[in-house]
């Protein structure tokens, strides 16, 4: 069933795992580009609600990465190790974990969301649409963090493909409901922003239908009852200590955005608009890297329960060969049509020539993105999750706390000051992590020889 991961030919296995979970992550972000494009036919003041919603929602991201992130390490470790017995305790327990944090996620995303959204400067309408928006959010976080966790046990297990038909149905579905949540009818009233949000969690709740249904087709839970959900402190313990760096890793991205985005909200709303289309692009551009992403992950937690380092270096090789092809093609990409996909969500013209400036600078950080996400899944995956944390600790809040004022105000550069200190900064992060993973894997190859 899994047991190729630590056999096959290794390029056959990245896009046999990527391939699917890079389709998957597409449809994904086309699910949000199509929020994105519904959120401008409102108006302007909606779209940069929903650009101001972008931090805030990373606290479901950060806290779904980190239950994925442990879940997908600890399973795939015992797969490679032929430990079945062990691979079944890690994914009832996974859930478990995953119910316990959706719960306290939902209660403090209600009660601080208001508070969050007034420091980052939203007052009257702004704020009244962020909160539309988010707190509908917030109150389904339950089947977000549900489907991260299942699709992280049946990534462990090498499945990729069942996250995907989930995603690419998901999208067809929320190309339907948005407007009809959003406009009303049918018996539905007319919801708009909040209507957006609705459709989105909607959609979650049947995935949790499906993807359990998927889950239970893998052979690992044959006799999953109440009590194998029962809290174990063995497994919780595990669990958070792979999986709290990696979530408090994706959380410097939301306070990293949050950062980003109070600088970019002093030169207007046009620009937090300009700069949350700029992000959605971007995104696109780095769809294939993210299936990258999740088949370094799977391949490196089972052939380091293997103790195949071998396997895992060439696991790197392979990814960072492909991710450095398809980021060099996004970034030719937004250079030549910069102008033309940021019309595509707006006809400010002002926010639109403030998109095609970001993505002037930005199209050339794309590769250091490749560095940064491959590298820091394989450390993950060999249960090494605080580098990570450490990388997105400079890379989302020292750098920019340091940089940003210098360029925009000492140095007088303003708005584009912002752009290049991401260049700057992302570049340096992705040259330490491959200087620190080659040195890694070096030692742990030569302890492996001595024992």
């Amino acid at each position: 069933m899994t047991s190729d991961l630590t056999s096959a030919p290794i390029p056959h296995l990245v896009r046999r795992l990527a391939i699917p979970a890079g389709t998957g992550f597409f449809f994904n972000t086309m699910f949000n580009v199509v929020d994105t494009w519904y959120g401008g036919k409102l108006s302007t003041s909606a779209l940069a609600a929903m650009s101001l919603s972008f931090p805030v929602f990373f606290l479901i991201l950060a806290i779904g990465s980190g239950v994925s992130s442990g879940a997908t390490t600890m399973i795939g470790n015992a797969l490679g190790r032929k430990d079945q017995e062990e691979a079944s305790r890690y994914l009832s327990q996974s859930l478990s974990f995953t119910l316990l944090h959706a719960l306290l996620l939902t209660a403090a995303g209600l009660f601080l969301a208001p508070k969050i959204f007034f420091l980052m400067g939203a007052r009257g309408e702004y704020l009244s649409l962020s909160l539309q928006y988010m707190n509908v959010i917030f109150a389904g976080s339950t089947f977000f963090l549900l489907n991260y966790v299942m699709n992280a046990i049946l990534n462990a297990h090498g499945n990729t493909r069942a996250y995907r038909n989930f995603l690419i149905g998901g999208f067809f579905l929320n190309l339907a409901l948005d407007p009809w949540f959003m406009y009303g009818g049918a018996g539905v009233p007319k919801l708009g922003l909040a209507g957006i949000a609705l459709a989105t969690v909607f959609v979650q709740c049947l995935g949790v239908f499906y993807l359990f249904s998927q889950l239970s087709q893998t052979g690992s839970m044959p006799s999953l009852s109440l009590a194998d959900l029962r809290p174990r402190i063995h497994y919780f313990r595990e669990l958070f200590r792979q999986g709290f760096p990696a979530a408090m890793n994706m959380m410097t991205v939301s306070l990293g955005i949050f950062i980003i985005t109070w600088y970019v909200g002093r030169f207007g709303e046009q620009a937090v608009a300009a700069y949350g289309i700029g992000t959605r692009i971007e995104q696109i551009a780095l769809l294939p890297v993210m299936g990258l992403n999740m088949s370094t992950l799977a391949l490196t937690a089972q052939n380091f329960g293997a103790e195949r380092i071998d396997r895992i270096r060439e696991t790197l090789r392979v990814s960072l060969r492909y991710g450095m092809l398809l980021a060099i093609t996004g970034t030719v990409a937004a250079l030549l049509f910069g102008r033309e996909l940021m019309g595509i969500f707006t006809k400010d013209s002002s926010v639109i020539d403030t998109g095609v400036g970001f993505l002037a600078i930005e199209a050339f950080v794309l590769p250091s993105y490749v560095l940064l996400y491959i590298c820091v899944s394989a450390m993950q995956g060999i249960k090494r999750p605080l580098f990570g944390l450490y990388i997105g600790l400079f890379r989302q809040i020292a750098g920019p706390a340091a940089l940003f004022h210098l360029l925009t105000v000492v140095m007088g550069l303003g708005l584009i000051g912002i752009w290049w200190g991401i260049f700057g900064i992302t570049w340096s992060a992705a040259l330490v992590v491959v200087v620190y993973v080659s040195r890694t894997l070096a030692i742990l190859e030569k302890d492996m020889i001595n024992t």
